[in-house]
C-alpha cells in the first residue's frame, strides 16, 4: 500500500514543528516522492543529521510504506 502525500508531510511538520515542506509525487504511483523541508531548527547541523530529522519523523515508515523519498533539506 503506498502512502499519501499528505501524511508524509504530516508526520514531517508533526516531528519538525518549524518545517515548511513541499511533497512531489515524481512517479504518479504514490511511491516515488521528493521533499523539499526547510527549517530553522537545522541550523547549525549537517545536511546528514537534518536528514536523519527527517526520516525520524517518518516514524520508520520509509523503505516501508514509502518506499522512495528524494530528500533537499535547508534553513530558511
Amino acid at each position: 500500500m503506498a502512502m499519501d502525500a499528505n501524511e508524509i508531510e504530516r508526520l514531517i511538520k508533526a516531528g519538525i514543528p518549524d518545517a515548511e515542506v513541499t511533497i512531489r509525487d515524481l512517479a504518479g504511483d504514490g511511491d516515488h516522492y521528493a521533499a523539499t523541508v526547510i527549517a530553522p531548527s537545522f541550523k547549525g547541523k549537517s545536511r546528514v543529521q537534518q536528514h536523519q530529522l527527517v526520516y525520524s519523523a517518518l516514524k520508520g515508515q520509509m523503505g516501508g510504506v514509502l518506499h522512495a523519498l528524494a530528500l533537499q533539506t535547508g534553513t530558511p
